[in-house]
């Protein structure tokens, strides 16, 4: 007999209530219209259900969705406009941008390459503990710029690489014997994941959000490419994936210093996996090519005629991968993160666009600039507190993307009112929407994946987490503003 699936009672009862108490019970400020205080009351609720997962993130958007057509908060007495506003976000091309790269990303599992990656760069530098985490980190940065599913990333890919290697020298929590090497493997497994999110636009979903609401905040006078963001990301990424094994390593030592075994390990595997396959040649060579692509080197030696949109290089990428037989459309169809993350996009991605609309997001800034003001601050200190209360607010949050969409425009608009550059401030927070990651066990997907693989303890975990969050900040802001000061950026 089929089971009824109902949501969640308590977060379900939360959100309604919450939406409810917005909408009926608390009076509408001065300043912002009744639609966008009615907008926010199902946005909040939106948020609440996501965080306290009453639904499937892509069954609440759609509900939302729904809601927002039937009360027609943006556009009262007009249904037709109504259910085109709800609908706008799926014609938003950064959202496709995401959905089509992550199915773009299933050819690295189903070909195998990703895993290939990973083990090749085992074989290099396996010859101590460090040293296979250097590989891990290395492997995660390789496939980064093409997996915008940060959790198939870091989880499903890297995740049993790594795996394998702690089972190889004994290190298991069954055997209670995890500080061998496991636990610090699986610390630098998960910390290099929102660190290689942040250095690409297609190495998280919530990242092309950022870009598209950096570029409404400022009417289209901040508009990040990918090149400018892997540019920008490129220095203050790769000395915190140089410190981040070292910091873990002082604080969580492996038991197992020298593994002289892991090569012969990596090299096993590569053995089973024989010989470079065609559809892994031609995989790389799609992902060679788009990369370079999104990086505008066509542009750059063919003339500007050849710059194409970054979501028209992912669609020739997918394109490419169906010619050839890499991918069937059947894999399309079964790529259902791909399409759950086209749904949602567009759910949240709308009611963001319209908040802001609505005016309420402008109302809001200025309430955080009017706090702040109060405080007697310059720029410098406005921006270290906003860019603080950002960050570390997401123990809050079990959803980055949830977050973003719920502080990232208002905290911007209040940054830039406040005198902050506004290039500078939003590189700070759009690296951070990634790098906060790191805080939890529930920050994004790849974290209960490997804290449930039984290697750290809680303690253990948020400790690393709040160790390496002071050092990602001060690499971003320290090594950060140095580096864009260089390439003009600020």
């Amino acid at each position: 007999m089929n089971k009824l699936t109902f949501p969640k009672p308590l977060p379900t009862a939360i959100s309604v209530g919450l939406a409810l108490l917005i909408w009926f019970v608390i009076p509408v400020p001065e300043k912002v219209t009744p639609e966008a205080w009615h907008l926010l009351a199902l946005f909040t609720g939106t948020i609440a259900a996501i965080i306290g997962k009453a639904l499937p993130i892509g069954a609440v958007s759609v509900i939302a969705i729904a809601l927002v057509a039937i009360t027609e908060v943006t556009r009262p007495g007009k249904p037709e406009g109504a259910i085109a506003d709800a609908l706008s976000g799926f014609a938003n091309p950064l959202i496709w941008l995401i959905a089509i790269a992550v199915m773009i990303a299933v050819a690295l599992t189903k070909t195998g390459l990703g895993t290939r990656i990973g083990y090749h760069f085992i074989a290099m530098f396996g010859k101590k503990s460090v040293g296979v985490a250097y590989g891990l980190v290395l492997s995660e940065l390789v496939i980064a710029p093409v997996t915008p599913s940060n959790t198939a990333r870091g989880g499903a890919i890297i995740h049993p690489i790594m795996r394998s290697i702690a089972d190889g020298f004994g290190s298991s929590p069954e055997l209670g014997t995890q500080k061998k090497i496991g636990r610090y493997l699986a610390l630098v497994n998960y910390n290099t994941n929102p660190i290689t999110s942040a250095m690409f636009i297609t190495a998280t979903a919530p990242n092309p959000l950022i870009v598209d609401l950096i570029a409404k905040a400022t009417n289209s006078s901040i508009q990040i490419t990918w090149a400018q963001w892997a540019l920008a990301a490129l220095l203050p990424g790769l000395c915190m994936l140089l410190l981040m094994p070292l910091v873990l390593y002082l604080f969580f030592p492996p038991e197992i210093k020298n593994t002289p075994d892991a090569k012969g390990m990596a090299l096993d595997a590569l053995q089973k996996l024989g010989p470079m396959k065609a559809a892994e040649y031609v995989t790389l060579g799609v992902l060679a090519l788009m990369l370079l692509m999104w990086a505008g080197v066509p542009a750059l030696l063919l003339g500007p005629e050849m710059d194409l949109n970054a979501t028209t290089t992912a669609m020739i990428g997918l394109s490419l991968l169906i010619l050839t037989g890499v991918l069937e459309w059947e894999d399309i169809l079964k790529a259902k993160s791909a399409w759950d993350t086209l749904v949602w996009f567009a759910a949240l991605v709308m009611m963001a666009t319209f908040l802001g609309k609505l005016g309420l997001i402008a109302w809001f800034s200025q309430s955080i600039q009017t706090g702040i003001t109060g405080l007697g601050l310059g720029w410098v200190g406005a921006t270290v507190i906003l860019v603080g209360i950002y960050f570390y607010s997401h123990y809050f949050f079990a959803s980055t993307t949830a977050h973003i969409t719920a502080m990232f425009g208002a905290f911007f608009a209040a940054g830039v009112a406040l005198g902050a550059p506004p290039m500078l401030l939003a590189l700070l927070l759009a690296f951070s929407s990634s790098l906060m990651m790191s805080l939890t066990h529930y920050g994004t997907g790849t974290a209960p994946i490997i804290f449930g693989s039984g290697y750290t303890t809680l303690n253990e975990w948020w400790a690393a987490g709040a160790i390496l969050s002071v050092v990602n900040l001060l690499v971003l802001v320290l090594v950060g503003s140095v580096w864009w000061k260089l390439l003009g950026y600020i």
